[in-house]
C-alpha cells in the first residue's frame, strides 16, 4: 500500500514512518523539506515537496495513494502568512481536495485530545479541520491523540531540556494540571493499524494510560538526570501576561501562548474507558517512566543551520614525535578512554551511556551550564564526529582526528565547526564561555600527547569564522552527515 503522509518529518511522523516501512508499505512523504526530511530514511520513503496551503503545489500529492495520514498542523501562530486558519483548517481542507480528486483514499487525520473541549485558538481550529474531515466522501478517521511525546516533541522535551539546562524551572500556578502524555511510537502503531484494518472509522481519543502534571514529570525527570532545580511557581494570570510580552516582542520563551492555554485545560482522556490505544487497537502503552528515559537519550541534534551568530572553526593540533601508538590506534585509545581524556563530567546522570559508539548519546555536566549532550555519529579508524543536541550551548559538531604525517609524527587534530544555539546561549559565548571550552579542547589534546608516550612542541590553535560557499558545504557535510548515520539506524 501507498501512504501519504504529511508533516512527516516531525515527532508523530518519526514514530510512524517506521512502523509504515516495516509493515511493508511505500510512504510518500509530503513536507515543504521533505527532499531534505526524506534523505534521513531508507529507499522506501518518496518525498513530495509541497506546502499544504499551496493548492497548486498539492495537485498529485494524492495520486496511487490508498490512504492519507494529514500530520501537519502548527501550535504557534505567525501572523500573517502562519495561522492556525491557514495551515490547521486551509490545509486540511485543501489536503481533503486532492484525495477527492485522487480517488478517495483511506483519510486519517490527527487532531487533540482536547480539540471538543479546548478553549485555545489552535483547539478551535483542529475542531473545525475535523468538521471538513467528516464531511469526506471517502473512508475517513480522526485521532484525537494526548500531548504526543517522543525526541524533539514541543512540551514534555523542553521540560527535559529545562531540567538539565536551568538553575530554576517557573512552574505555572500549582504545577498540577493534569495531562495524559501517549509515546510517539504506540500512535504510530495505532494509526497503522487504523490504515490496514477496514472497520476503524470514526472519531477515537487515544493516550498512554498515566495522568501527569508537569510538577509529576519534573519530579520523575530529577530521577531521570540526577539534577534537582529550583522550581518557581508562577501565578497563572501572570505567566499569561509573560507569555503575551515574550511573544509579541519576540523574545524565546520555553512555551507560546497556546501552549499556555493548552496547559491549563484539562487534556485527559474522558472517562477512562474511551482510550481506543488498548480498547479498539490491542496496544500496551508505553509506560511513562520507560518513555521519559527513552527520551533521555534519544533528543534531536543541534545543526549549525538552527544555530544563532556566524559559523565559527576552532581547530586544536599537535604533532607528535616518538607516540607508542600509530594514528589508528591512537584514535582508538582517545575512542575507548573519551570519557577520562575529556576534562568535564561524563556521569552526569544516572544509567547514562559511556561507550563511545556509532548512535550513543553521552551526557556531561558543565559548571554553570549543567547537563548537555552530544551524539557520537561518525566512527572510522582515523575520525571519531560527535554532534550537539537540543539542550547543549552550540549548535554544531567537534571531529577529533589522527593522520601520519610523515615517518615517526602523528597527527591529533580536534576540530568544532558550530555556532551559539540560542541567542542567550550567544551572549554567554561572548561573555567568557567560549574561553572555557577552547581550554577544553586544548586540554584534551594536551592529554592526548602526555598518553602518547611522544613529545610536541605544543597545541597549535586556529580560530575563524567561515562564511559564504564554505559555510554552505559545512553545514551540507554536517546535515549528510547526521542523515546518513539516521537513515543507517532505520534501516
Amino acid at each position: 500500500m501507498r501512504v501519504l503522509v504529511t508533516g512527516g518529518s516531525g515527532v508523530i511522523g518519526a514514530g510512524l514512518i517506521p512502523e509504515l516501512i516495516a509493515g511493508g508499505h511505500q510512504v510518500r512523504l509530503l513536507a515543504r523539506g521533505a527532499g531534505e526530511a526524506s534523505r534521513e530514511w531508507p529507499a522506501a520513503v518518496e518525498s513530495f515537496t509541497a506546502d499544504v496551503t499551496d493548492v497548486d503545489q498539492l495537485r498529485g500529492a494524492a495520486s496511487e495513494c490508498q490512504a492519507v495520514v494529514h500530520i501537519t498542523g502548527i501550535i504557534a501562530e505567525i501572523p500573517p502568512h502562519i495561522t492556525f486558519e491557514r495551515v490547521n483548517v486551509g490545509g486540511t481542507r485543501n489536503l481533503l481536495d486532492e484525495a477527492s480528486r485522487a480517488g478517495g483514499p483511506k483519510f486519517i487525520f490527527i487532531s487533540s485530545l482536547a480539540a471538543e473541549r479546548g478553549a485555545s485558538a489552535y483547539h478551535k481550529s483542529k475542531l473545525d479541520a475535523e468538521a471538513l474531515v467528516r464531511a469526506y466522501s471517502g473512508h475517513w478517521v480522526i485521532f484525537r491523540p494526548g500531548n504526543v511525546y517522543g525526541p524533539g516533541d514541543e512540551v514534555i522535551s523542553k521540560l527535559l531540556n529545562m531540567q538539565r539546562t536551568l538553575p530554576a524551572i517557573p512552574m505555572i500556578g500549582s504545577g498540577t494540571h493534569p495531562f495524559q502524555p501517549i509515546w510517539y511510537v504506540d500512535l504510530g502503531k495505532a494509526i497503522l493499524r487504523a490504515i490496514e484494518a477496514q472497520e476503524v472509522h470514526g472519531i477515537y481519543e487515544l493516550s498512554g494510560e498515566e495522568i501527569t502534571s508537569a510538577d509529576d514529570l519534573l519530579d520523575r525527570l530529577e530521577r531521570v538526570t540526577g539534577r534537582t532545580p529550583l522550581r518557581l511557581p508562577v501565578p497563572e494570570f501572570l505567566a499569561d501576561l509573560t507569555v503575551r510580552a515574550a511573544q509579541a516582542i519576540g523574545v524565546p520563551f520555553p512555551i507560546n501562548e497556546s501552549q499556555f492555554q493548552m496547559i491549563v485545560e484539562q487534556n485527559v482522556v474522558d472517562p477512562p474507558e474511551n482510550n481506543a490505544l488498548s480498547r479498539v487497537f490491542h496496544i500496551t502503552a508505553t509506560p511513562l517512566a520507560s518513555g521519559l528515559k527513552l527520551l533521555a537519550d534519544g533528543q534531536p541534534e543541534q545543526e549549525p543551520a538552527e544555530g544563532v551568530g556566524a559559523l565559527e572553526r576552532k581547530r586544536f593540533v599537535a604533532e607528535i614525535t616518538g607516540s607508542r601508538f600509530t594514528a589508528e590506534e591512537l584514535l582508538e585509545h582517545f575512542r575507548q578512554h573519551c570519557a577520562e581524556l575529556m576534562p568535564i563530567e561524563f556521569d552526569a546522570e544516572p544509567g547514562a551511556a559511556h561507550e563511545v559508539v556509532k548512535g550513543a548519546s553521552l551526557t556531561a555536566f558543565v559548571p554553570l551550564r549543567g547537563n548537555i549532550q552530544i551524539r557520537v555519529e561518525e566512527v572510522t579508524p582515523r575520525v571519531l564526529t560527535f554532534a550537539t543536541l537540543r539542550g547543549h550551548p552550540l549548535a554544531g559538531v567537534v571531529r577529533f582526528s589522527t593522520s601520519a604525517v610523515r615517518t615517526g609524527v602523528v597527527q591529533f587534530d580536534a576540530t568544532v565547526f558550530a555556532r551559539a544555539a540560542t541567542v542567550f546561549d550567544w551572549v554567554a559565548l561572548k561573555s567568557g564561555g567560549s574561553v572555557a571550552q577552547n581550554w577544553t579542547w586544548r586540554t584534551v589534546v594536551e592529554r592526548m600527547i602526555e598518553v602518547s608516550g611522544g613529545s610536541s612542541d605544543g597545541v597549535r590553535e586556529e580560530r575563524g569564522v567561515v562564511s559564504g560557499v564554505e559555510e554552505g558545504r559545512i553545514e551540507e557535510w554536517i546535515g549528510d552527515l547526521i542523515a546518513g548515520r539516521k537513515r543507517d539506524e532505520r534501516s
